[in-house]
């Protein structure tokens, strides 16, 4: 009997340690895991693409609004939401916290199996402290503004040098952090939380107040020339040219390093900025150390200083936010301009991950998600104003996909297997082909907007999911192949398949060839244009097998 209750517990207790071990894992907070050269979102140990669309800017201020929200997101197969939470509605009181739309949102979004990423309109949006609590408006003595030429900020702009502003910023940002470790720690509906947005000055270059000025001509902090001096090889080309300038100086005041113009304004002002938002950010990790990202409003090509916003995470100063912000994990592009790939590999860059947490939402948002998850491997794709979108908007088929196909493409994240194709300026030109490169093999792309919707630009992601294996994701696209090796000397299609992923295994939908291969020597999408039962209009998924042949 003895022998018997032994092994019982023994039992017991082994049983419980790995109930307690599952629930530890299945209990791991959203996080960031670096995979090859990229960075993957890890959520219940999986990798997630987020599916996302960013809400208008006073959506989530109401609860009653966001409720009939929600199904609409749903229609669009969405699986994140950007979200806004404003500070004035959070601390309308200082020092009194009102969580009711923090817990209402959470609520909704489980309701409807959508995750989150909070958008903290804390000190400023768009540059501008809007959406800051009454008392702060109103107290412009103990919560002081930035100033401008005339002595004054029409637009009323918290000081970044203010540790009184920062402290009380941080006071409702952790408070917020805390609230969501409490009621989302177990069910990670909340994945990633965006700090301030599209921060900066405008259209000064910086801070014009007399403390600002003392600041100004003081000396570089030695923490940044260091940096500067460690990275030189890899700085942006842009910031590299403003420190040259001076011949490479480390020790001076901001003018004397990097030159008498609005240049030096501007690094200055993303140092202060920067060091501002790094206090948020370390404070509110030690609360709920979720991932955490800052935004950019970007400015159009050539535009100098005064433009944009001075001071935010644009790609030529994202070294100075590097060094000055180690605890923000992404620095995020807002892109509604149209050099979209160019943007894209500004950003990813340096071991920045891309997260897209704004994008313009016209039809070609769909050939826009592929560039950004199937080149870049990014983190986020997000049209702004989603709920603005018409149901049958190009963005719901295209995420239906995407989100088919999260387990292959986050296998595939990190390594040489994937990449993407997308039209991004004029027209299809006829014959007009594009090669990438694969491993071993040539993937021979051309352009096809035959059968597509009025302003839906072609685009793919393509992966390589075995030797002579690659599945394509998109549509107005003809892939061909071709060997880089020696060998057999011509490549030809084995097999199309048209499919869907399911748990993430392949299933046969429709098993193509003949006209819809051009005799199997291309992969199409549309497979046939004119078969409007096998609707043309929609994108989809091949299967191609291909082998090689004298």
């Amino acid at each position: 009997m003895k022998h018997f209750i032994t092994i019982f517990i023994s039992i017991f207790f082994s049983t419980l340690c790995v109930l307690t071990s599952e629930v530890v894992l299945s209990g791991e907070i959203p996080h960031l895991q670096k995979q090859g050269d990229t960075v993957r979102l890890i959520i219940d140990g999986k990798p997630f693409l987020m599916l996302a669309g960013e809400v208008h800017n006073s959506s989530s201020s109401s609860l009653e609004y966001m409720s009939a929200v929600w199904s609409k997101l749903k229609t669009l197969n969405l699986n994140t939401v950007l979200i806004p939470i404003s500070w004035e509605q959070l601390e309308p009181e200082e020092g009194k916290f009102d969580y009711t739309l923090v817990d209402g949102l959470i609520e909704q979004a489980r309701k409807y199996n959508m995750k989150i990423v909070f958008l903290w309109f804390g000190s400023w949006k768009n540059g501008v402290s809007s959406y800051v609590p009454v008392w702060v408006k109103r107290d412009t003595v103990r919560f002081p503004r930035s100033l401008g030429a005339s002595n004054r900020n029409t637009k009323d702009i918290l000081s970044p040098l203010s540790e009184i502003n920062r402290n009380a910023d941080i006071k409702a940002f952790t408070a917020l952090l805390r609230r969501i470790g409490e009621i989302d720690k177990k069910d990670q509906t909340v994945l990633m939380i965006q700090i301030e947005n599209e921060i900066g000055i405008k259209p000064e270059f910086r801070d014009l107040s007399e403390i600002s000025d003392q600041v100004f001509v003081s000396n570089v902090p030695k923490e940044l020339t260091d940096y500067l001096v460690a990275h030189r090889e890899n700085l942006h080309p842009e910031l590299l040219r403003r420190w040259e300038k001076t011949g490479f100086k480390t020790a001076g005041s901001w003018n004397e390093i990097f030159g008498e113009s609005p240049d030096a304004d501007e690094i200055y002002s993303a140092w202060f900025y920067a060091r501002y938002v790094q206090a948020i950010a370390e404070a509110g990790k030690r609360e709920y150390p979720l991932p955490m990202f800052v935004n950019a409003w970007l400015p159009t090509p050539n535009a100098p200083p005064g433009n944009y916003p001075c001071g935010g995470p644009v790609a030529h100063v994202l070294d100075v936010w590097r060094c000055a912000a180690p605890s923000i994990d992404c620095f995020a592009p807002d892109i509604y301009l149209p050099n979209f790939k160019s943007i894209c590999a500004e950003f990813n860059r340096n071991g920045n991950p891309l997260l897209i947490p704004e994008a313009h939402r016209g039809e070609d948002a769909g050939a826009r998600a592929y560039w950004t998850f199937g080149k870049h491997h990014g983190l986020c794709f997000a049209p702004f104003g989603i709920e603005s979108m018409t149901d049958d908007h190009p963005i719901r088929d295209t995420y239906a996909l995407l989100q088919q196909a999260i387990p292959v493409i986050g296998a595939a994240q990190g390594t040489n297997r994937m990449t993407a194709v997308f039209m991004q300026d004029g027209t299809v030109a006829e014959n007009k082909e594009e090669i990438l490169q694969l491993g071993d093999w040539n993937v021979i792309v051309k352009y096809s907007d035959r059968g597509l919707p009025r302003n839906v630009k072609p685009g793919a992601i393509i992966i390589q999911n075995a030797d002579e294996e690659f599945f394509v994701i998109g549509q107005g696209v003809e892939v061909g192949f071709g060997s880089r090796t020696s060998g057999l000397r011509n490549t030809g299609i084995l097999s199309v398949e048209s499919g869907c992923f399911q748990d993430g295994i392949f299933r046969t939908e429709l098993q193509l060839n003949g006209d819809e291969t051009g005799a199997n020597y291309r992969a199409k999408i549309p497979p046939n244009p004119s078969n409007s039962f096998f609707d043309p209009t929609k994108p989809r998924i091949l299967r191609i097998r291909i082998y090689r042949f004298n």
